[in-house]
């Protein structure tokens, strides 16, 4: 029997909510996580034998690979019962099972970084170009056409709708960039291929033209749950509509538009207003902190109030954590950012070990955190930076990554190419790219075919390497069996690191980016309980996770604000605290009661409410040599200056 006397009251009546949808509104160290996972044990428990699943939607691998742990604990048995992922994997989810109605076989390949992406639209713009029929200015470039493509799938514009809206908006060449973004989604199609923001539109496009898919959907996932629904852009709500509608009933959604700090990406409190309006959904609020200190929940609190566009009746938060000590709230003055860093580093470095650990530091943009973070070094103290990572970097697991994506997609010229320049930085030995297309096109082979038989005759080849390519490549390409393959590529390339001579920059990163590798395959492996998760399957998980190495113990994090977003720290440093950085310049621009001013008050909440012990707030009258106000954001906490 699940026990839930550790939950408060409110959170008890989330978890045992059966009066139709609602929406949560969770603020900050609230324990939405807990709510979410102990309301999905529940419904497991209660229905035990029955066959249905629970859809849990979040928007990070890591929120996902969390609650994923948490409800393994509480109903083991039941877990296999549970999707929990991410928007855009659900979404190749869907296209997996079901995109042969847009005509995509389950094995696409997924275009994770810009490179690809333009190089398929200089693929499309030199074939347009071809077509004596169509006409396009000169000046049109791939990798400056690539942002208005994007933008058009973000907004999951249909190929046949892009024209008229190009041209109501005024757009220069409107007839054109709609020909070049049909003929983009086409060939897409063609190569068998998904970005990111056509994942999203596809799928999309696959829900509202067969309805068919929906009512299915519905019927294998009864509960379906909605975790950050704060961040949620258009074209990710539509898509919860359609397969909510149909039975709205058991949809349960956790947010806090006093966090909604991704405008840039779609984000926007007009999105819990639709949730209002479309499903009539009852709402329960959640405003008890248990991780802040009182003080700090009363600098929170005095800011955000200052929003105008926040739920109505929206409590103000309460602060539950007692036994405060020390100094747990600091302001300190400089008179420039030079005099700002050093304290810092000084300070932090002042730390007992135990408490240094605890410690991040915040900024607004990343300039000032790759400062901070710089300087943290200068005085020996390791640094953790969170920039996404979208490929891997070092040559290994470069050249596992192109090997396995050559053998579900056998004629990936990119690829290809990546095979060979890794291969080169490991042994040294050059397998130019044309030979080996002319050789696969001679022999009828697929590329990477082609290429182990290009290696082989290479007389200079190590028997390690040799070994590899007889014993590991050549079975791969008939069993499919990935993770035999991988555990020899990554031994053979661990007993070369030593001895390597050639090209030592290869191996920069290996350790850790194995260990992210690793990581990767066990999340995929829990995330798939009890199912055989097939290659492309695999490639798409590992196309849309980032390859960011994790935090070494001992490393202080110097993250942005968005960065930071749900997680938590003992002490929190947040710097420049100034106008034209927190708030942006752009902010300060449109105004106080501008939706950008409002944005980075949210920023600001979001930065002090990931201190559970100390939070230290800096500023300096001179910033990169322009003279600064210290940040209305500091008056309006109440904070004396």
């Amino acid at each position: 029997m699940l026990d839930l006397s550790s939950l408060n009251e409110n959170q008890r009546e989330a978890v045992l909510w059966n009066k139709g949808p609602l929406l949560v509104l969770a603020g900050p160290g609230s324990g939405k996580t807990r709510v979410l996972t102990y309301r999905i044990a529940r419904i497991l428990e209660e229905s035990k034998g029955q066959y249905f699943r629970i859809l849990a939607l979040t928007f990070t691998n890591k929120a996902a690979a969390e609650m994923r742990s948490r409800v393994e604990e509480l109903v083991p048995k039941e877990f296999s019962r549970v999707r929990l992922t991410t928007f855009h994997s659900y979404a190749a989810e869907l296209l997996q099972q079901h995109g042969n109605h847009l005509s995509f076989r389950p094995d696409f390949q997924i275009l994770s970084n810009d490179a690809d992406r333009e190089a398929l639209l200089d693929d499309v713009l030199e074939q347009l170009r071809k077509d004596l029929s169509t006409s396009l200015p000169e000046h049109f470039m791939a990798a400056q056409l690539l942002p208005a493509v994007t933008r058009l799938l973000d907004q999951c514009v249909p190929s046949e709708e892009a024209e008229v809206l190009l041209q109501q908006s005024n757009v220069e060449n409107a007839i054109s960039l709609a020909r070049v973004y049909t003929a983009y989604r086409e060939a897409l199609r063609h190569t068998n291929s998904l970005d990111f923001p056509s994942l999203i539109a596809e799928s999309l496009d696959l829900l509202s033209k067969h309805p068919f898919l929906v009512k299915h959907i519905r019927k294998v996932y009864k509960h379906i749950l909605v975790d950050e629904f704060q961040d949620t852009n258009h074209s990710q709500y539509r898509i919860l509509s359609l397969i909510a509608k149909p039975d709205s009933s058991t949809l349960f959604v956790v947010a806090d538009d006093d966090q909604i700090i991704y405008q840039w990406n779609g984000a926007s409190p007009k999105w819990i207003q639709s949730l209002r309006d479309d499903f009539s959904i009852s709402e329960l609020q959640l405003p008890e902190n248990y991780r802040c200190p009182r003080l700090v929940i009363e600098l929170a609190n005095a800011l955000i109030e200052k929003n105008l566009n926040r739920s109505a009746g929206k409590k103000p938060l309460t602060a539950v954590k007692q036994g405060e000590s020390g100094s747990v709230v600091r302001v300190f003055h400089f008179g420039n950012i030079d005099e700002e860093i050093a304290w810092l580093a000084e300070d932090i470095a002042q730390k007992e070990p135990q408490d240094r650990v605890n410690c991040v530091v915040l900024a607004r943009t990343k300039r000032l955190v790759e400062l901070a973070g710089h300087k943290l070094e200068e005085s020996c103290i390791p640094v953790y930076f969170a920039a996404r990572k979208d490929e891997f970097r070092s040559a290994p697991l470069r050249m596992l990554h192109a090997i396995l994506r050559l053998v579900n997609s056998k004629e990936d010229k990119q690829s290809l190419a990546r095979l060979s320049k890794a291969f080169y930085e490991i042994e040294g030995i050059r397998v130019e790219v044309p030979p080996v297309l002319s050789r696969a096109s001679a022999d009828g082979e697929d590329f990477l075919r082609a290429w182990l038989n290009e290696v082989r005759r290479r007389e200079v080849l190590e028997k390690k390497t040799r070994d590899l390519l007889d014993a590991g490549i050549k079975p791969l390409l008939t069993s499919l069996n990935y993770r035999d393959f991988a555990n020899k590529l990554l031994v053979w390339a661990t007993e070369l690191q030593d001895g390597i001579q050639q090209e030592e920059s290869a191996f920069n990163e290996f350790e850790e980016e194995r260990e992210v590798w690793m990581q990767i395959l066990s999340e995929v492996t829990k995330k798939f309980e009890g199912e055989e998760v097939s290659l492309h399957q695999f490639l798409h998980e590992l196309d849309l996770t980032s390859k960011t190495p994790l935090k070494p113990p001992d490393a202080i994090p110097c993250f942005t604000i968005h960065a930071s977003k749900g997680m938590e720290f003992g002490h929190v440093y947040l710097i420049g605290m100034v106008e034209d950085q927190l708030p942006s310049w752009a902010a300060v621009k449109k105004g106080d009661h501008s939706l950008e001013m409002q944005e980075e008050r949210r920023n600001c909440f979001v930065a002090i409410t990931r201190a559970q012990e100390s939070l230290t707030l800096t500023f300096s009258a001179q910033v990169f040599g322009w003279q600064k106000q210290p940040s209305r954001f500091l008056i309006e906490m109440g904070i004396e200056l």
